[in-house]
């Protein structure tokens, strides 16, 4: 028998800045996320999306450091058409998010936008192109 994947776990710096990059982006957080000192959100699927602030980490694992640089994880967000790409990197960007890559169409038959969360993960938003 093998283990079942079942989350995702982030560790963050700033745990009211990652879940509003989150919700943003449309992830139904629980409001008492906010107050607690670890979060999870039900993914479609079956996945849980989970934050845990290094305070958090630091309270069983003293010794944890995280890591340094950009790609230490990437989530991909489908979107329902490549106009979908544009208006939500467009919006991520004008509510304060960082955006990465602005949209582009990707060799590989989509459309592509790339953002960073709060603490530097990458977020990229996908959909495929139409064919002709």
């Amino acid at each position: 028998m093998a283990p079942t994947f079942t989350a995702i776990g982030i560790v963050t710096s700033n745990l009211p800045a990652a879940l509003a990059f989150y919700r943003d982006l449309g992830i139904d957080i629980p409001a008492e996320a906010d107050q607690a000192p670890h979060a999870e959100a039900d993914l479609p699927g079956g996945l849980r999306l989970m934050w845990d602030p290094l305070d958090t980490i630091h309270s069983f694992d003293p010794d944890f450091a995280p890591a340094k640089g950009d790609g230490r994880i990437s989530l991909a967000f489908a979107c329902a058409d490549p106009a979908e790409v544009d208006s939500t990197y467009a919006r991520m960007v004008e509510a304060g998010h960082v955006g990465h890559k602005e949209p582009w169409d990707a060799p590989w038959g989509q459309r592509y936008a790339a953002l960073h969360d709060p603490d530097g993960n990458g977020v990229d938003l996908f959909a495929a192109l139409p064919t002709t």
